[in-house]
């Protein structure tokens, strides 16, 4: 059995989505890292980062237990565990790899930022007078990796190894949250299609809902006006 401790969060949905890829059975305590849990000493002990997701495999190598932190670590030890997603002939495994790197080192980091400075800085008060530049360089930023993500998917019906892996798993829920981060999908059509096609498989499909990043205050098109005001400001 594995305990997964998880929140509506990209880092988090990858987890569930390996999970029920490969038919692990596992167990998911909540993390309501709006209220702090993520603090909680007990948590500590398991993600020093007090971050989510991570895990506990209470049968792990030898038997034994053994705790996990961070998405791109927990989804390599899962394609280990249960030899799927991940390739064994090592120049798809490298492939995979390197794309897995891809969105934890560049990918989701950027997005992330995107999302902050678009959707979370403006809602508190007394925006610092930097906010219009860190959305403007987040933003940029974001539209360069789906750039990048849509000519690789123009060649490619996966994201490497020419079939779906875990670094398929490890974007694609970076992708969702495309409107916070002032994205249209419209524009990748590449990435586009490749999206549909993930989102239709059962094992993500399941927890599309569950999983869904809800932040009250934002509107779809919120980040629309402010910008359209800036700009209109600027001219």
């Amino acid at each position: 059995m594995i305990d997964l401790y998880s929140a509506a969060t990209p880092n988090g949905q990858k987890i569930h989505i390996m999970l029920e890829e490969t038919g692990l059975a596992y167990r998911v305590t909540w993390i309501d890292i709006d209220t702090g849990e993520q603090f909680d000493p007990a948590f500590l002990q398991i993600s020093p980062n007090n971050k989510v997701p991570a895990i506990v495999d209470h049968d792990g190598p030898g038997g034994e237990e053994i705790a996990l932190f961070e998405s791109g670590a927990i989804l390599l030890y899962l394609a280990d565990k249960t030899g799927r997603f991940l390739p064994d002939e090592p120049a798809k495994r490298w492939e995979t790899l390197q794309w897995l790197m891809w969105q934890v080192g560049g990918f989701g980091p950027m997005l992330g930022q995107a999302h902050h400075f678009n959707r979370y800085a403006p809602m508190r008060p007394g925006n610092p007078v930097v906010l219009p530049y860190a959305q403007e360089r987040y933003t940029n930023e974001a539209g360069r990796l789906y750039g990048v993500l849509d000519k690789r998917l123009a060649a490619h019906d996966y994201v490497a190894a020419d079939d779906y892996t875990i670094a398929d798993m490890a974007i694609f829920p970076w992708c969702r949250l495309h409107e916070r981060q002032r994205q249209d999908l419209n524009d990748y059509p590449n990435v586009k299609n490749w999206f549909e096609r993930i989102a239709a498989r059962p094992a993500v499909a399941k927890d599309m809902k569950r999983l869904e990043d809800i932040v009250e205050g934002f509107s779809p098109k919120g980040w629309e006006v402010a910008f359209g005001a800036r700009q209109r400001r600027q001219a």
